[in-house]
């Protein structure tokens, strides 16, 4: 069942998304080559009780840190651990915080020092293919008016679009309905209504969009071993359009 929020929900969504948008634009600013991923998660960890909030991966299905710290074929669930960064991977944080019982998420993927044009063009068409789906949230579109703008884009730039993995609704659930598909028809799907509060996250590969479980049995990589990119932002929809809560 959808949940629905009011307007005061919402500003409490919004109040601790600007939060989190702050938290990883720190974390970014400090992925650089010889860093560990360990070291980012303690920085997020320690912003987030900073400012009040929980962290809301940190034991949730057994995941033990507040960030996902996913490099270049990691898509998704990495560990944060003593592997250091290095000049010319790609690195995906995804972070999701609780604060005042609303939880708000996001991910971006940002190059570590110079990176390959390969990789700097598959970061730039996942962020774009965010932007191109979160034009298609309004009144009277559907879940596939936004999975077929994310896919049309992503495979007419011959990528691929990871399908196992989705979208979520959010609010005083982490993973709230609808499941936000990646993929789609246009005008299928559930009717998008006013004070839906959701998070669109499309995953994308330089090349084939299967994927496996790696070593540890919690990140998920790309089976052929490509390169992968994540970016996500939390949602509100209003009756004159969407707003992004995490910036």
């Amino acid at each position: 069942m959808v949940k629905i929020k009011s307007k005061g929900e919402i500003q409490i969504i919004k109040e601790g998304g600007r939060i989190l948008a702050g938290i990883l634009r720190e974390v970014e600013n400090k992925s650089l080559p010889g860093v560990t991923t360990e070291e980012l998660n303690r920085l997020a960890e320690s912003l987030i009780f900073k400012y009040k909030g929980k962290p809301s991966f940190k034991n949730y299905l057994g995941f033990p840190a507040a960030l996902c710290t996913s490099i270049n074929e990691e898509v998704v669930h990495a560990v944060p651990s003593k592997r250091v960064l290095k000049e010319g991977d790609i690195l995906s944080l995804d972070l999701g915080m609780e604060y005042k019982g609303f939880h708000s998420d996001m991910a971006v993927t940002i190059p570590i020092g110079k990176v390959s044009p390969e990789a700097q063009h598959l970061i730039r068409v996942t962020k774009k293919s965010l932007k191109r789906a979160i034009r298609n949230v309004k009144l009277g579109n559907t879940l596939g008016d936004i999975g077929n703008s994310i896919q049309r884009y992503v495979e007419g730039q011959q990528m691929g679009v990871i399908r196992e993995l989705c979208g979520h609704g959010i609010g005083r659930d982490l993973h709230e309905e609808p499941q936000i598909l990646n993929y789609g028809k246009r005008h299928k799907g559930l009717e998008l209504k006013e004070g839906m509060v959701i998070c669109i996250e499309p995953m994308v590969t330089l090349g084939d969009w299967h994927i496996k479980e790696s070593k540890d049995h919690i990140a998920l990589v790309t089976r052929d071993g490509s390169l992968s990119a994540h970016f996500e932002h939390t949602i509100a929809i209003f009756k004159n359009g969407p707003e992004v809560l995490t910036v």
